[in-house]
Parts: C-alpha cells; structure tokens; sequence
C-alpha cells in the first residue's frame, strides 16, 4: 500500500504526464511538417549543402520544440499572472537594443549573446498578446466600452511599435499594430472606433512618409511602379515575380531553381524563400505548403472558441493572428501584392529568435487547449476545473 507521503509526491508528476498526453499533437506534426520543408528549402539554397544554415535551423527547431512543450503543460494561471512582467521584460530588451544593439544590414535590431542573435522585437510579438489578453480578461464588456479604458492598451502597443520602427523595422511594427488590434476587437472593442483610428491614420500619412526613411520611401514607391528601378530597389521583387512564374504548375524540380541557383534571387534564404519554393515546387508546391497553414491557423481559432476563460480566449486568437500575419505579409510581399517590409515565412525562413518565437506562440496556443476547462475569474483565481 502506498503511503500518503508518497502519494503526495507522484501526484504532481502523474498531473504532468497527464498534460502531455493531452496536447494537442496534431498541431505539433503539423509544425514539424512545415518545418521539414524548411529545412528542404535551406538544403536547395545553399546548393544542395546542410550547411550552413539547414543543419543550423534543425537544431533550433529541436530547442523550439522543448520551448512548445515546457509553456504548454504550464499551468495558464501561471502565464496570466506573469504576463505583464513577460511584456516589461521584452520592453526592456526593446531599449536595450536601442542602446547597445549590434547593427546588421542597416538595421539595429539585434542584441548578441555571443551563443545567438537576440531579436527582442520578435519577443513582443508575442509578450505583447500576453499583456493585452490579461489586461482585458480583468475587464467587462461594459469596461471595454469606455473610451479611458483603451488608453492603456494602446499605449501598450504604440510604444513597443514605436521603438521597433526607429530600428527600423516597419514590417514588425506593423504586425505589432495589427495584432495588438485584432485582440482588442476580439475583446469587444467595436468597430467604429477602430474607424476612428483608421481615419486618424489616414489623417497622418503625410507626416509619416515625412518620418520613413529613404529605403522604406523607396520599397513603396517600388511597390507602386517596379520598373522605375529594375537594377536598384525593384531588383528583389522584379526577379521575385519571375521565379514565380518560372515555376509554373509543377515547378522546375528540387536543386534545379534557376533563378535562386544562378543567384539572380535574393535573401532566398528569409524573406524570399517562398519564391524558391514556388520556383522548384510550382504553384503545386506553393499551395500545399499554404493550405498546412490554413491548418493550423484553423486548428488556432478552433482552440480560441474552446476556451471556457477569457484570457484562453483572447490570448489563443491574438497568437493565431499573429502567425497569419507572418504568412499574410511575406507571401503578399514576395509576390508584389504589398511592398517588402522585411517578415520571414514561419517556420520556413532561416532565422532563431523568429523561429523559436514562432512555436513559445503556438506552446501558448497549446496550452489554452491544455487548459481548455478551467475557468479563471477576473481577478486570476480559479473558480472550477
């Protein structure tokens, strides 16, 4: 017979057990999936070679994935209550790039650790759903109502968006934006005020071209006339588009992409990898690696609507935001539908911080699943499992 000492000690370990069994491992093999074209797609750019950057990327993915497992089986309360002092962290990081940060191709955006490139931006991304999804899992509807209430959040997006574009980094200031309101909308801010801020934002264009600097008034205007430039700012997407289209249905084969081989494709290896891609694998290739997207944004919204406490809730629907936004703005950008800002494909681009940021966002989402039936009151406390 066990003893009650002994019980005392197995039953943490038991509950343990119990939440690994319960994660959602569909979601996990569908990440390895997409992650095992990647590390395809980095062989075939570095010319049919691991090194150096497909043998690099698998083991990052091996440490993302020990991330995914540690923050999903961790108690949701736990991130509920830590969530603002997780976002005054990666605020912190955000200054201290500001200060100290190393600079790499025009950009000052990365803090060096000696082991690894630190990209604290990529951190907010999701630190910053965090915070919001506790701030307003703490307030009614009728507080979401009041104008004073947004004042908070909003600061709480404006600033770290504002320190990510001195970088400069439009493209993850941006989806910093359009995160931070697609958690406020599903928060139950309505859509009149968000009419609002657009019109606002309409209002300030002027003055934001005036602040954008001469690359990034370059990339729009390229965006709107590629020709103007061909050997200059409109080379990237100019020879981006004819990899597309040289791929046709079927694509050109594995390590038979002219374009990117030849060196004709740029950064083929993050921003324009979906380019080779579409070039080896086709338009075939391009929308099966798009509909395992679709999975798994699906299986993200699924979770979301699951959830029996608000902050699950919210928290599992900015996340499945946030990872569209990533294919949305690099899949439009590559094939000219937006101009280039710079996001790389999850779990496809060569990259660490984004990587291993990608799957702590979807160990999060994991969680919210994991935790699906507990029911947590606005102040944090639990009210029944």
């Amino acid at each position: 017979m066990m003893r009650p000492r002994e019980m005392s000690l197995r039953a943490p370990t038991v509950r343990l057990v119990e939440k690994v069994w319960q994660i959602n491992w569909p979601i996990v093999l569908m990440l390895v999936l997409v992650a095992m074209i990647g590390f395809a797609m980095l062989y075939s750019a570095a010319g049919g070679r691991f090194d150096p950057w497909s043998s690099r990327q698998m083991v990052r993915f091996a440490f993302g994935l020990v991330l995914l497992v540690t923050v999903a089986v961790t108690d949701i309360r736990f991130w509920l209550r830590n969530a603002y002092t997780i976002y005054l962290v990666a605020l912190l990081l955000l200054v201290a790039v500001e200060v100290a940060g190393d600079i790499g191709m025009g950009a000052q955006r990365w803090i060096d650790l000696r082991v690894f490139q630190l990209q604290p931006s990529e951190i907010m991304k999701v630190a910053l759903v965090l915070a919001l999804a506790r701030y307003f899992h703490a307030r009614s509807l009728e507080d979401v109502g009041r104008i004073t209430t947004l004042l908070i959040p909003l600061m709480m997006v404006a600033v770290p968006a504002a320190l990510v574009l001195r970088q400069p980094d439009l493209g993850t200031a941006v989806m910093l934006v359009l995160a931070g309101g697609g958690v406020l909308f599903a928060a139950g801010v309505k859509l009149w005020k968000f009419g609002a801020l657009a019109a606002a934002g309409l209002a300030a264009i002027p003055l934001a071209w005036n602040l954008l600097h001469d690359y990034q008034k370059d990339r729009v205007l390229t965006f709107l006339e590629p020709e103007r430039d061909p050997l200059g700012a409109g080379y990237h997407i100019l020879q981006s588009k004819i990899a597309f289209g040289s791929g046709g249905m079927l694509g050109k084969g594995f390590l038979q992409g002219t374009q990117s081989h030849l060196n004709f494709l740029p950064e083929k290896q993050t921003d324009f990898i979906f380019t080779m891609l579409a070039e080896e694998f086709g338009f075939a290739g391009a929308v099966t690696l798009l509909a395992a997207y679709v999975v798994l944004i699906g299986y993200g919204f699924a979770i979301a609507l699951r959830s029996r406490n608000h902050f699950g809730r919210l928290l599992a629907l900015g996340l499945t935001i946030n990872f569209f936004l990533y294919v949305f703005i690099n899949t439009a950008m590559v094939m000219g539908v937006i101009p280039v800002v710079g996001v790389p494909l999850p779990l496809i681009s060569y990259g660490g911080t984004a990587m291993l940021m990608v799957l702590v966002g979807w160990g999060f989402v994991i969680s919210v699943y994991v935790h699906r039936d507990v029911r947590i009151g606005r102040r944090g406390l639990s009210e029944e499992m």
